[in-house]
Order: C-alpha cells, then sequence, then structure tokens
C-alpha cells in the first residue's frame, strides 16, 4: 500500500510537469537576431507554459505578408500558434483565451510596441494598450484592454 502510494506520489510530481510540457501550445516566432524586446516577449510566453520556438530572420516583411498581417498591425515579432498568427507584444493570457474561445480569425495584434506590455516594461510608465482580433479581411476590433482607459 505505501509502496503505491509512494509511486503515485512520485509520478504526480515527476510526470506533472512533463505531461503539462508535452500538452503546452507550440509557438513559432519570427524575430530579428538583434531584438532583445522579443526575447523578452518570448520569455514571458514560456513563464506562461507556452513552448517556443524562435527563427531569427534579417526581415519579416515576407513572413508577415504570407500570413496576411496588416501593415497598420505590423510590430517587431511575428508568431503562429495553432493556425493563427500572433503580432507584437500580446500578453500570454490573451493568447490563452485565443486558444481556448477559438474565434474565427486570422489572429491577435498589439501594434507597434507599447511600453508596459509584456518584453516592453521598462522604468517609464506603462501605457495603455489594445490587443486587436484581425480577420482575413484585415478588419479589427478590440480583443482586450490593457492598463488605463
Amino acid at each position: 500500500m505505501r509502496l503505491a502510494l509512494l509511486l503515485s506520489l512520485l509520478l504526480a510530481v515527476l510526470g506533472g510537469p512533463a505531461l503539462a510540457a508535452a500538452e503546452a501550445a507550440q509557438v513559432q516566432v519570427y524575430k530579428t537576431p538583434t531584438c532583445g524586446c522579443c526575447t523578452k516577449w518570448i520569455e514571458h510566453l514560456e513563464r506562461a507554459g507556452f513552448a517556443v520556438t524562435a527563427t531569427d530572420l534579417p526581415d519579416l516583411a515576407a513572413v508577415k505578408r504570407e500570413h496576411g498581417v496588416p501593415a497598420h498591425l505590423a510590430s517587431c515579432h511575428t508568431a503562429l500558434v495553432e493556425g493563427y498568427v500572433v503580432e507584437g507584444h500580446v500578453p500570454a493570457a490573451d493568447l490563452q483565451r485565443l486558444l481556448r474561445e477559438r474565434p474565427d480569425a486570422r489572429g491577435l495584434a498589439v501594434p507597434g510596441m507599447p511600453h508596459g506590455s509584456p518584453g516592453m516594461e521598462g522604468p517609464r510608465p506603462p501605457e495603455p494598450y489594445d490587443v486587436l482580433l484581425f480577420g482575413a479581411d484585415g478588419a479589427t476590433r478590440v480583443f482586450s484592454r490593457h492598463g488605463a482607459p
């Protein structure tokens, strides 16, 4: 009886993280080699449980074009996860919500590089920003709001 309990406990402790990692959403990030805020955003996703692979490219224009990111939504990195495009400094919680709700959309975007968004933290006060859900036609709607009004 004690052996069975010990084995169950051992499996829970050692197997739990391995099972969770096996189920983690795989995120492919395209970024430039020198982008520090992109690296910080990747670390933010990994802390939230995402499995991230990063590919450094000298220019991301072709990736953005190929995956239908409208120019007015562009940011410093583009990611792909489970059929969605994620443009810019989208918080992990919004990415988790996207994958849970699975809306009919191309993806999420945080245009530009708003101060205080994941990967863009620093000494300056955070600025409010919206995470936009965008469709194949480029139409957007607010998916979530962050910061003051």
